[in-house]
């Protein structure tokens, strides 16, 4: 039961992490009017060290917990394993695998025209964040 509790645990931790690379990637690309390569590269470099902190922090805190250290701490292990196991995985994939995939999408996604015209009465597309007002 526990474990289950720490893949949840695990879950969010990952999620939060790849969310912050991929915001901060289309923050360079519109805002900066990057390249998707550069922007993905410099997203990288910048959110290297949070994502290194937020792993390495969570997976020191739960090391005690791991070995059994402390009273009752038994019980907890296997959270704790779950999530010390996961959160290494978990940051190679944000790190090397989601910016891999991020720029295969978006690749793809420039390389598409837009099939249907906009009708007239139809609402405006979607703007990026940060190019509110651009006009």
């Amino acid at each position: 039961m526990q474990a289950f509790i720490g893949a949840i645990l695990l879950a969010g931790i990952a999620v939060n992490n790849a969310i912050v690379l991929i915001d901060y990637t289309n923050l360079l690309r519109y805002r900066d009017k990057l390249s998707l390569r550069h922007a993905v590269e410099l997203a990288g470099r910048t959110r290297l060290r949070p994502i290194l902190m937020t792993t390495l922090t969570s997976i020191l805190g739960l090391v005690p917990m791991s070995l059994g250290i402390g009273e009752g701490a038994e019980v907890q292990a296997p959270m704790a394993r779950v999530v010390i196991g996961g959160m290494l995985t978990s940051t190679l994939i944000t790190l090397l695998f989601i910016p891999t995939i991020y720029t295969i999408i978006e690749e793809r996604s420039e390389k598409e025209p837009a099939t249907e015209p906009i009708a007239e009465g139809m609402p405006e597309p979607l703007r990026p964040l940060g190019t509110i007002g651009a006009d």
